[in-house]
């Protein structure tokens, strides 16, 4: 009688244990659906070979793509926004936050009593970058010192050590913002309610983060203009041509793209073209996807209406 009765609680364990496993897979699939199809739009960055991963709230990739083009539009080595996107991380987690120690706010928690500027002023992410790229050009030999060195010097902060444990997803997004890797950030759109978007808000965004030479001047083959596409408008910025067995030019135009997908939750980009990839908000979640035909010389934003 005993031996039948442990028997019988062996069955039940048996069966608890399977529901158990059955109830978690249940659970991971759920959890995998909402982060890929729907919840809130995330992004995420990834090593060539998919081993280093890091995701980022679209304010905090939007954020780092800021940060990135005003060094771009000041000619400074990715060192200098490795740097500088390690710092943001530490200081405010890539928020634009308007609180902190003290009178601290922004993305760098800038003292207006310290002499960085306005509350407005530091709340702009491209001020705020703009006067920390400011401080680390004066640093001698920054770009061979070790990131915490090169972050103190310019932020004078009361833990200087913390900075080096961001180290490695900076040069992570780094590389993304920069154009070195290719197809390394994407960004999925979620439940999020698209957004119309505005193709001069764009050319003004691209212009005041990037530099007026981000775009072409009036009349040069309508680039950087609206350009009406099944209805839609277009906005294309032409990636200069190099000697460089094209190596610059196409470094240049994924630095345009990613800054296009961080961008695209807030300024209602459907779509974005370059080279042969294409990334579009109705198929976020299948990232930067391979096209047929010619490669595309400019990056195109087709914008949701």
């Amino acid at each position: 009688m005993t031996e039948q009765r442990e028997k019988k609680r062996g069955r039940r364990w048996r069966a608890v244990a399977a529901g158990s496993v059955l109830l978690a897979l249940a659970g991971y699939v759920v959890v995998q659906y909402k982060t890929t199809e729907g919840g809130p739009p995330r992004c995420e960055v990834r090593s060539a070979d998919g081993e280093q991963r890091w995701e980022l709230e679209p304010q905090m990739a939007r954020n780092a793509a800021a940060i990135e083009a005003v060094a771009a539009s000041r000619g400074l080595p990715d060192r200098a926004v490795t740097i500088a996107l390690a710092t943001a991380v530490q200081e405010s987690t890539l928020r634009n936050i308007d609180y902190g120690d003290r009178d601290s706010v922004g993305l760098f928690q800038q003292r207006p009593s310290q002499g960085w500027g306005t509350v407005e002023q530091i709340m702009d992410p491209v001020y705020s970058a703009g006067k920390f790229y400011d401080g680390l050009v004066e640093v001698p030999g920054y770009t061979r010192l070790p990131l915490t060195v090169a972050a103190q010097e310019v932020q004078r902060s009361g833990f200087p050590q913390a900075y080096a444990k961001h180290e490695a997803n900076a040069a992570l997004l780094t590389s993304a913002l920069v154009g070195r890797q290719p197809a390394a950030l994407n960004c999925t759109t979620g439940n999020a309610q698209p957004v119309a978007g505005d193709s001069a808000e764009v050319r003004r965004k691209l212009v005041r983060e990037f530099g007026a030479d981000v775009l072409p001047a009036d009349g040069v083959s309508g680039a950087g203009r609206s350009a009406p596409v099944s209805g839609l408008p277009v906005v294309s910025v032409p990636v200069p041509a190099d000697g460089e067995g094209g190596a610059k030019a196409e470094r240049r135009g994924w630095e345009l793209a990613h800054w296009a997908v961080a961008n695209a939750t807030e300024l209602g980009i459907s779509r974005i073209t370059f080279a042969d990839r294409v990334w579009e908000a109705g198929n976020s979640a299948a990232g930067w996807r391979t096209t047929d035909g010619e490669k595309s010389t400019e990056v195109r934003m087709t914008l949701a209406q």
